[in-house]
């Protein structure tokens, strides 16, 4: 067995999670007001750069399937890999909303091949979870939040391609689980023991399911009511929350899990940029800038540090 061949078994499946940054970040240049046209071009740049990225893990991801599908079996039967399953399906959806704008219907097809791929891991993800087998409290980090993002996702391009109930019957699944996962961890935060430091960067993902909900629910009623603003202003208070939590993240050492700091950064300067576009808000369009200027320093620090762990052969490694 080569050194690359045993790599292969170790990659993880949320490595996709770098793809979900990757989109976020080219979807929030594009978001910034059409003042700012050096956005645009960045853009498209790093949803091409994101395309590739994701081809290429892919590919990996499926050759382990085929020559080690029980190392993938154990990602399944994981109680927090689980959850990671669906960033694949949301990489697919989050690259068929940022094509949207340049290429359509190569935008549709990839939106279909991601929605049917959400469907089908929320379901079984969700079977999973209720399953006969118990998951210990401690089992439970804000990772569990991925699969009811996807579904939150889906209607920002879903409504504007024309698939508007199937986007609201995403968005009430989306939203539904969000809820009631919301508490389940708020119950795990506060009564039980703190999360371990590697899984510790999950926190962020407290911020993606009421950031990306503003944005489907606006996708979907073209329009920014009372619910619109919970959600929005939802997302701001739990980044406030993360904020204050941050310092505890400087003493952690690098992996994959920091990569979940990037899509919810980026949904909420791109719901600050939709904010600040329908009502004229210029003080949440400088939010948006000054949160896009926060995300690109993270992104370029992720990638950066990626790389080093590339080369230093920290990734794709037994536990």
């Amino acid at each position: 067995m080569t050194d690359t061949t045993s790599k292969l078994m170790y990659l993880p499946v949320p490595v996709f999670a770098i793809v979900m940054g990757l989109m976020g970040w080219a979807m929030a240049f594009h978001a910034a007001p059409d003042s700012l046209p050096l956005f645009a071009g960045l853009s498209k740049g790093v949803l091409w750069l994101g395309v590739a990225v994701f081809v290429g893990l892919a590919a990996l991801y499926l050759m382990k399937l085929l020559r080690y599908p029980s190392a993938v079996i154990a990602e399944w039967n994981h109680p927090v890999r689980l959850a990671f399953f669906p960033a694949i399906s949301i990489s697919l959806l989050l690259m068929g909303t940022a094509m949207l704008a340049h290429q359509p219907a190569l935008a549709k097809a990839v939106w279909l091949a991601g929605a049917a791929g959400q469907v089908i891991l929320t379901l079984a993800v969700v079977s999973g979870w209720i399953s006969h087998r118990s998951f210990e409290v401690g089992q439970l980090t804000p990772a569990w939040f991925i699969p009811a993002v996807g579904n939150v996702v889906a209607p920002i391009a879903g409504a504007q391609m024309g698939f508007v109930e199937f986007s609201w019957l995403f968005f009430s699944a989306g939203v539904i689980f969000w809820l009631v996962l919301l508490t389940l961890v708020f119950n795990r935060l506060i009564f039980h023991d703190p999360i371990p430091g590697k899984l510790l960067p999950t926190l962020v993902i407290l911020i993606a399911p009421p950031a990306v909900a503003f944005s489907a629910y606006v996708s979907l009623t073209g329009q920014v009511d009372g619910v619109a603003r919970v959600f929005l202003n939802a997302a701001y208070v739990f980044a406030a929350l993360v904020l204050v939590q941050a310092p505890k993240f400087r003493s952690l050492p690098f992996a994959l899990p920091w990569w979940a700091l990037s899509f919810p950064v980026a949904a909420l300067s791109i719901a600050s940029f939709r904010f600040g576009a329908l009502t004229g808000s210029a003080v949440h369009t400088c939010i948006g800038v000054a949160v896009l200027c926060v995300l690109s320093v993270i992104m370029l620090a992720l990638i950066a540090r990626t790389l080093l762990a590339v080369a230093r052969d920290e990734i794709c490694v037994p536990e």
